[in-house]
Formats: C-alpha cells, sequence, structure tokens
C-alpha cells in the first residue's frame, strides 16, 4: 500500500462516553473515520470507480485483521449506500453502538422476564425470539458485521428448539447484502411480527421499558415500534375456568386469536425425533404422512399383487393392483412421515402380506365417493344391526375388520361376540358336550365392560393362504382392568392392570401390537401386546378421559375428556402437542380422518367439531344430533364423509367438504315450522329430522326443534334403537350397531 491507512484513532474514540447519558442531554457523537476519497490510490493503480473499489477493499481488509469492526462496518455503509459525497461532513454515530447495544437490551428483557410472575412468564417468553431476529437483522443492515455473527451465535442455542429451521436459515445471512436475497429475512423485514399479551403483562412491561429507556429498554421498544405488533386480550376470555368464560360457553366457537408471528409462516420444528417434554407445543412442526412400511414387505406385496394380476385381469377401464399400489406409494408423502426407529413394529410376516394385498383390492374396488355432484351429496345407506333381548344392558359394540365378528360388552361383566354370517364359532382346543354356536360368551371381567375392540383384520385373499381374520378382541371395565381375549380359543390371555379406576375406552393401534385407554383416572396409557406394564402415561386432563384414538401413521394419539377439550399427544414422545377447546359439553367421540389432516370429535351436546391438526385450528361446527352423547364416528376412506351415531337413535352422514359458517348455532323455529335460516342452517323438528328425545319414552318424539347444519347430507332415524357403533369399512359401506329399547308401558 502506498500512503498510511487510517489509523486506530477514530476507532478509539467511537468507545467514548460510556455510561448513559443524562436525561435531556443528547447523546455523545465522535466523528466517522476518514472518507475513502481522502486515502491516496495505491501507486499505479486504475482510476476511476475500480480503483476506488479496490481501494475501498483494500481498508476493509486491514481494519478487519486489526479488529476495528465499528470502523470497518461504517465504512463498509458508506461505500454500499455512497450516499454521503466525498469530503462531505462526517456522520454522528451513536457511541453505545453494534452488539453492545443489542446485547444490553436483550438481557434486559430476559431479566425482567425471569423477574416477572411465573403467570405471565409463558407469555412474556414469546418476545425474546421476535426482539433476537430483529437485534441480529438490525446489526447487519447498519454494517456491524462481525458484531451481527457475535451476537447470533450468543443466544441463537435459546431458539434452535423452537424455531430450528429459521434458525438455520438466519444463520447462513453473512453481508447486508443477503438481507435482500433470503425469504426468511424479507418475511421478518417487511412484516409485523405478532404478539398476543394480557393486558397486566402488557402494561407491566411498558412501564418497565420506561423505566430503564437508557439501559436498553429504548432498543426494546424502538424493535417493537418499527417490527412488531403487540395485542392485548382480556384474560377473563382467555382463561378456561373464568366466570366470564363459563357464562360465554355456549357461543364459544373454540378458534384461539389471529396466528401470532409473521402472517402464513409457521414453520414450527421437528421435535418429534427429540421427545422434548419443555418444547413449545403451539411450535411443533407435526409429521403427519403415512407410516413408512418395510422395503422387503413392500417388495413382497407387489409380487404378490404381480401373480393376483396374472389370476385375475383387471377389467377394461380398471387399474390393475400394482398400478393402484404404485399410485398409493406415489400419494404418500414419505417425507413427511414418522421414522420406523420412533414407533417400532415386529417383523412382517406372511399375514402382513396378505392383509396389505387385500387392502389395495378393497381400495381399488370400493364404491367411490367423489363428492358432491349437482349440489347433491354421495349416496351412502347403512346397514344395521339391531340386537334385540338385550334389556339395556349393551355398553359398547364393535365390528371386526373383516366384517364376520361384532362384538358387544354387557352391563352384565361379561362379552358377547356373534357370527355376521351365521356361521358357527369354532375353537381351535378341543371341547367336550359343547355344542357349535354361532355366538360366545366371554367371562372374566368382574364389572360392566365398557368398551371392546377388534384386533385389524381384513378378509382373506387367498384361502389357502395365512388366515387374516381378527385374532384377538379387547376389552375394558369398571374393573380396572383391560383384558386381551384370543379369538381361536374363546379365553382370557392377558389381564393388563396399571389405572387406578374404571376404564372407559380402548382402541388398537391402525397396525396392532400397539393399544390405547382412557380412564377415569384422568389419564390415558399407552400398551403394547408383548409388555404387561404401559408403556407410556398421558396427563393432563382434569377430568375422565372418555374417548381416545390413534392417528394413522401411529406417530400421534388423541384423547376427549369431560373437561370438554381434547388432546393430542406425541406417542411415544408423552408430549402434548395440540389442545383443542370449544365443546360446550362433555367429548364423547373422537376419530382422525384416514389422511391424517383431520380430527373430528363429538359431545353430548350433539355437535360434531372438525380441526385441523397442522394449525390446532377450528374448521367447522356440524349440527343436527339431539342430546344425549354421540357415541361414534367413523370416517370414509377418502376423509370427505363423517358419519355419526349416538343416543338420540340416529345415524347421520355429514359432507366433510361442504363450507359452513362457523357461527351456526342451535337455531330454533317457530313451532315446529321448518325452513332456510339467515345463518346457513335449516330448522326441522325433532321427528322430520330423525331426532327422538334421548329420554323419551313411549315413542316420543322431541317437541324441542335442533338446528341442522346444512352439510348433513342425510339422517337415518331408528325406531327404539340408540345406536352405539358405526364404521365405514375399507369398501365405503356403512356398518351401524343398536340395541333395541321396547317401549315402556304407561302407568
Amino acid at each position: 500500500m502506498s500512503g498510511p491507512p487510517p489509523g486506530p484513532g477514530p476507532a478509539r474514540n467511537m468507545s467514548v462516553g460510556t455510561g448513559p447519558p443524562n436525561a435531556g442531554i443528547p447523546p455523545q457523537h465522535t466523528p466517522m473515520p476518514p472518507q475513502p476519497s481522502a486515502v491516496p490510490p495505491p501507486a499505479g493503480a486504475q482510476t476511476g470507480a475500480q480503483t476506488q473499489q479496490n481501494l475501498n477493499q483494500i481498508v476493509l481488509e486491514y481494519l478487519s485483521k486489526k479488529g476495528y469492526h465499528k470502523t470497518e462496518a461504517m465504512l463498509r455503509k458508506e461505500s454500499d449506500q455512497q450516499q454521503t459525497p466525498t469530503g462531505g461532513p462526517a456522520v454522528s454515530r451513536d457511541a453505545d453502538a453494534g452488539a453492545p447495544k443489542y446485547k444490553k437490551s436483550f438481557e434486559l428483557l430476559q431479566k425482567y422476564i425471569s423477574d416477572s410472575l411465573e403467570l405471565y412468564q409463558p407469555e412474556l417468553k414469546k418476545l425474546l425470539w421476535p426482539v433476537f431476529v430483529y437485534s441480529f437483522l438490525g446489526l447487519l443492515r447498519d454494517y456491524f458485521i462481525r458484531d451481527a455473527e457475535t451476537f447470533f451465535g450468543t443466544y441463537r442455542h435459546m431458539f434452535e428448539r423452537d424455531h430450528e429451521d429459521d434458525v438455520n436459515t438466519l444463520g447462513a445471512i453473512r453481508l447486508p447484502q443477503h438481507l435482500k436475497d433470503s425469504r426468511v429475512a424479507k418475511l421478518y423485514l417487511e412484516n409485523k411480527y405478532r404478539v398476543t399479551l394480557t393486558a397486566m403483562p402488557f402494561y407491566n412491561l411498558v412501564m418497565f421499558l420506561e423505566k430503564y429507556v437508557y439501559e436498553g429498554g429504548q432498543t426494546i421498544m424502538d424493535i417493537i415500534r418499527e417490527h412488531m405488533m403487540l395485542v392485548t386480550v382480556d384474560r377473563a376470555v382467555e382463561s378456561e375456568k373464568s366466570l366470564r368464560a363459563i357464562m360465554d360457553a355456549k357461543e364459544d366457537d373454540g378458534l384461539p386469536a389471529e396466528d401470532e408471528g409473521i402472517p402464513g409462516h409457521n414453520p414450527g420444528h421437528p421435535m418429534t425425533q427429540r421427545h422434548d417434554p419443555d418444547a413449545q407445543a403451539a411450535r411443533i412442526k407435526l409429521q403427519l404422512g403415512p407410516y413408512p412400511q418395510d422395503q422387503d414387505l413392500i417388495d413382497d406385496v407387489r409380487a404378490t399383487l404381480q401373480d393376483e394380476d396374472a389370476k385375475n385381469p383387471p377389467k377394461p377401464g380398471q387399474n390393475s393392483l400394482v398400478e393402484e399400489f404404485e399410485q398409493r406409494i406415489k400419494r404418500e408423502p414419505m417425507e413427511d412421515g414418522p421414522s420406523r426407529d420412533l414407533i417400532p413394529l415386529p417383523p412382517s410376516l406372511a399375514r402382513d402380506v396378505s392383509m396389505e394385498v387385500q387392502k389395495i383390492i378393497e381400495h381399488r374396488d370400493r364404491y367411490k365417493i367423489e363428492g358432491r355432484t349437482g349440489g347433491v351429496g354421495p349416496g351412502v345407506s347403512v346397514t344395521m344391526y339391531t340386537f334385540h333381548n338385550t334389556f339395556d344392558s349393551v355398553n359398547c359394540i364393535d365390528f371386526s375388520g373383516d366384517n364376520k365378528l361384532v362384538a358387544a360388552g354387557m352391563a352384565e361383566s361379561y362379552i358377547r361376540v356373534w357370527s355376521l354370517d351365521g356361521e358357527p364359532l369354532l375353537s381351535s382346543i378341543p371341547e367336550h358336550n359343547n355344542q357349535p354356536s354361532s355366538s360366545r360368551r366371554l367371562v372374566g371381567h368382574a364389572g360392566p365392560v365398557f368398551a371392546v375392540a377388534f384386533s385389524p383384520a381384513t378378509v382373506n385373499p387367498d384361502p389357502e393362504g395365512p388366515p387374516t381374520n381378527a385374532q384377538f378382541l379387547l376389552s375394558c371395565s369398571e374393573d380396572k382392568t383391560v383384558r386381551l381375549w384370543s379369538l381361536d380359543t374363546w379365553s382370557c390371555l392377558v389381564a393388563y392392570r396399571g389405572h387406578d379406576n374404571p376404564v372407559w375406552d380402548v382402541k388398537w393401534g391402525p397396525h396392532g401390537h400397539y393399544f390405547l385407554t382412557g380412564s377415569n383416572d384422568r389419564t390415558a396409557r399407552l400398551w403394547a401386546t408383548d409388555h404387561i406394564e404401559p408403556l407410556r402415561i398421558y396427563v393432563g386432563h382434569d377430568n375422565d378421559v372418555d374417548c381416545v384414538a390413534f392417528h394413522p401413521n401411529n406417530l400421534y394419539v388423541f384423547t376427549g375428556s369431560c373437561d370438554r377439550t381434547v388432546r393430542m399427544w406425541h406417542t411415544s414422545g408423552g408430549n402434548c402437542l395440540r389442545l383443542f377447546t370449544g365443546h360446550t359439553g362433555n367429548v364423547t367421540a373422537i376419530a382422525c380422518s384416514p389422511d391424517g389432516r383431520t380430527l373430528a370429535s363429538a359431545d353430548d351436546q350433539g355437535s360434531i367439531i372438525l380441526w385441523t391438526l397442522e394449525t390446532g385450528r377450528r374448521k367447522k361446527r356440524m349440527r343436527g344430533h339431539g342430546k344425549g352423547g354421540i357415541w361414534s364416528l367413523s370416517w370414509s376412506v377418502e376423509s370427505t364423509v363423517l358419519v355419526s351415531a349416538g343416543a338420540d337413535k340416529t345415524v347421520r352422514v355429514w359432507d366433510v367438504l361442504q363450507e359452513t359458517s362457523d357461527s351456526t348455532g342451535a337455531s330454533k323455529a317457530a313451532d315446529g315450522v321448518g325452513g332456510p335460516k339467515a345463518d346457513g342452517t335449516l330448522a326441522a323438528k325433532g321427528a322430520s329430522a330423525g331426532v327422538a328425545a334421548a329420554g323419551g319414552g313411549a315413542g316420543k318424539k322431541s317437541q324441542k326443534e335442533t338446528g341442522v347444519s346444512v352439510d348433513q347430507i342425510s339422517a337415518f332415524p331408528t325406531k327404539d334403537s340408540p345406536v352405539y357403533k358405526v364404521v365405514f369399512t375399507r369398501m365405503n359401506l356403512v356398518l351401524a350397531g343398536s340395541a333395541y329399547l321396547p317401549p315402556v308401558p304407561k302407568v
């Protein structure tokens, strides 16, 4: 270099005046370093823009090497923007700038949050992430490059759990020029980050920042003013147990406030592989794709389907089984599915191959429900099985997956299993003095049986191949136990003990092996058939866990409770990922759609709510059932139609895709006159809508009108039979089970 480079004097002068200025006195300023044009050009260098650019680069490299980062930052800014004319007046700078400024303000906010009441800390912690992001982006924008890198590296560990994707993306930004090229940086800089706070912590925060304005509070206020939108809400509305919430329960739509953060940007974090119970649930990125099949199983299924196609060629215009199988695999976004290591399953057997082959056959040959045609919903019929002479002792009903068996749990502590086709139910062990019968009685519980569940099964595609019928039956009872029954020997194999109170519900996982129970002890428990003790205990509900369900990919489970909430849990991690609120009665039935994207939950007030799992938001509310409890829900194969049944003695079919108003209420018509309503509902009298009073006597119909939402496709009323179970088969046929209650004679 010819000529002396800028000396360290100006850089040292930038640190003059370290203490905060007094009130009313402007902060101390220092002159800018010498302008690049004042430095003599290197000997032999070209003149013009290229010479100036080379000189600037030499000076910047020298400043960086010597550690004069603030001077380097200001020179970069002046060189890039070219706003200060050559030889012009120096620009004033605050002595407390760069990383020290933002570090002081960030640590001030941290300390304030940690010293706040524990009640307010969770919502105040939501401020740390946007303040961190905008501090980092502000440093880069002001050309404090090294300071930005230091600041980001110091605090990034605090946010890697909840914002892993954004932390990695922002960490790749090194220069101010990169801000224009980064999609995430532009999202944050071009939008205001929304944070919802209740009134008290908001006002306390404002007073604190104003009090410590010179200790970093001003910087926080500047970030909030320029880049954030703080919205205050009334705590009485947010608290489930507040008086106001109870008074407004009937009108509660169950929707949370607007999305927090940047609109439309909620990347979350893939915590599902780390099982961190302290992770912020609302930020967890769900993996809703299908469970990945074992490659050996896929190869065996494909080979078997090829043989089946050779034996029975497809009809004209019909896909071959191999084509159907390949299309099904391509439709499944495997990158969105869980790892097999998270939810391990036993090795595949020949039985599993046969079951997958049959599922492909049924999927191709099913009755396809494509949606509404000409404004009319798809025609869905119901096959009803009614049990007589039960004397009101049936508590639950379930159908086997191969549609060959039906089981009922009785109040007299036993289970009755029937053959739907009338064939005798034989035992694999010799039986003496026992005539073949189409029904079996399973005795072992010491209290009423509240739920029964057949293990996964399909029709056997090859009669000479391995059997694919249901092998086991699960039952739960008031005696606090869950029992596993063999359907080969018709005997109890295992009694699972662990719950402290009666067990209300039990469900198999979609692939067998695992099962889930919900109990009066306010817990749900995950079990495996090869373990006598529960694998996981899900604790969080404030009342009985009335109903349980699995996600189709086995990675998540759902619980519905008498506390009027539904929770979504990570199966192996055990942490609660979503909390769904909005029901005005006890939750009595839940079911997840086959595509794994939507959850349906029903209550004893006659409402069904659909939830979008990814966002945790309510999709819509469907009304039509009478009060008393919706006991069963089931989805069509395409996840477009839902069927429900319950105590009002009806089976109802719902159009999931039709849009309705979220404000649909229990509208009433005067004197039973039904007709279109302004809010998009139809009012119909109990009898014509197929709704009878849940506790009605001899054939009496409800005298109250029930609001029926327009997305109801059809209703199938029974005469005097509460419907305990309704299920869509894999062929999109609907089976329902009910028990006839004879009219009570008038006195």
